[in-house]
């Protein structure tokens, strides 16, 4: 027991420091070469801090297991995307759907579903033992500059019961472009008619008031360290720092609690709506019953074509073995899984992706993820060579 509990105290240490470095490296090596010291293919990614600490987990156990190391930089959505086109990285990171102008950068990319997370209204008022409840009109008041202090008319109504201290509100936003902002103010656009005229939504966004910090770690240290803000971050940011989440009532008018099942709830119904293999949809402000209003999926973004087979190989099957694998590390850390449905659907979006020179397809089109997710059917043994030129082809189109 002691060992485990020592365990335990060097895992949050090294969590509490990859959320205050936002970055993450599988063995704490930098850049962008082929293969680190060790003969390892090193896979760089950047992008979104809102799935930051699941990909932090899911990056350390498989660079155990596979001869692959992952360098994630934790620099938000927008700077994934941007690095996306700049051609910098192997995979960004995205919560906020790709636009059709950055599609007309990045022709074909795809943007991969992994997980579903909720954006939660964290605060820091001293003495307040309750939870607090909030609505979509009193958020955007808050956020316009428009409700400035804790004990407006309007908050008391919606809290009778609660001792409200009497406090000046510090609003505290993103600074960085930021998945997490779209989340947040595609929900303001929708529940707020001030807030869709005046402001809008997007991953950076003109703010009438407020204070900015990057990255969700920014924020949560900000309302962390200042008595009477507020601030909008992920949800595990706000249970890692031991801050309070406000209750927000959705619209069946229920005060909802920020949990793996509100924001499942808040994702019923969506396999229906996807197109073509178009995962770029919103669930804000769901109907169905019981569920968290500010929630969101979050995308890894995935080139259509790699040059180099084993780089190409290896970012595929981490999807892979993630989406079908490590579903319990997903509900470890607060998120929700997505349904199986939409996991295999994902996969098999990917069979299209192609590399080296003759474009060969990465992915069997006819290997059956569903039935590898039932354990009917054991994933085919796939070698990543890390020396393979790139192209990673013999003269006969097979991989090496």
């Amino acid at each position: 027991m002691p060992r485990r509990i020592a365990q335990i105290s060097r895992g949050v240490l090294l969590l509490s420091l990859m959320l205050a470095t936002g970055c993450w490296s599988t063995d704490g090596g930098e850049g962008n070469d082929r293969t680190d010291d060790s003969g390892r293919l090193t896979l760089t990614g950047a992008g979104a801090t809102f799935p930051f600490p699941i990909y932090s987990r899911w990056f350390s156990i498989y660079s155990r297991e596979h001869p692959v190391r992952i360098n994630y930089q934790s620099i938000g959505s927008g700077g994934g995307i941007r690095q996306m086109i700049e051609g910098t990285v192997d995979f960004g990171a995205t919560d906020a759907p790709l636009t059709e102008e950055d599609l007309e950068r990045i022709p074909g990319t795809l943007s991969i579903p992994t997980v579903l997370g909720a954006v939660v209204l964290t605060y820091n008022l001293p003495g307040l033992e309750q939870a607090l409840r909030l609505d979509g009109e009193i958020i955007a008041g808050i956020f316009l500059g428009e409700i400035r202090r804790w004990r407006d008319p309007r908050i008391l109504a919606l809290n009778p019961e609660v001792e409200i201290p009497d406090r000046d509100i510090i609003p505290v936003h993103r600074s960085d472009g930021s998945g997490t902002t779209y989340v947040f103010t595609d929900y303001l656009q929708v529940v707020s008619p001030a807030w869709r005229t005046r402001v809008g939504r997007g991953n950076a966004v003109r703010w009438p008031t407020g204070l900015g910090a990057r990255g969700n770690e920014g924020v949560t240290g900000q309302v962390r360290q200042s008595p009477g803000a507020i601030g909008y971050v992920e949800q595990v940011f706000a249970r890692q720092n031991r801050l309070p989440m406000a209750e927000v009532r959705n619209r069946n008018g229920e005060f909802v609690a920020p949990s793996i099942d509100a924001t499942t709830r808040a994702a019923e119904g969506l396999a229906e709506r996807i197109v073509d293999d178009d995962f770029r949809l919103s669930i804000v402000d769901a109907p169905a019953e019981g569920a968290y209003p500010i929630a969101a999926w979050t995308y890894l973004l995935i080139s259509p074509h790699f040059d180099d087979c084993s780089r190409g190989t290896a970012i595929l099957e981490l999807i892979r073995w993630a989406l079908l694998e490590r579903e319990d590390d997903v509900r470890d850390l607060s998120y929700a899984p997505l349904t199986l449905e939409i996991r295999i659907r994902a996969l098999d979006a990917m069979k299209g992706v192609t590399c080296g020179p003759s474009a060969r397809l990465i992915f069997d089109p006819d290997r059956d993820f569903e039935a590898e997710a039932r354990g009917e059917v054991p994933p085919p043994e796939v070698e990543i060579d890390p020396d393979t030129p790139s192209g990673g082809e013999d003269t006969d189109g097979e991989s090496r």
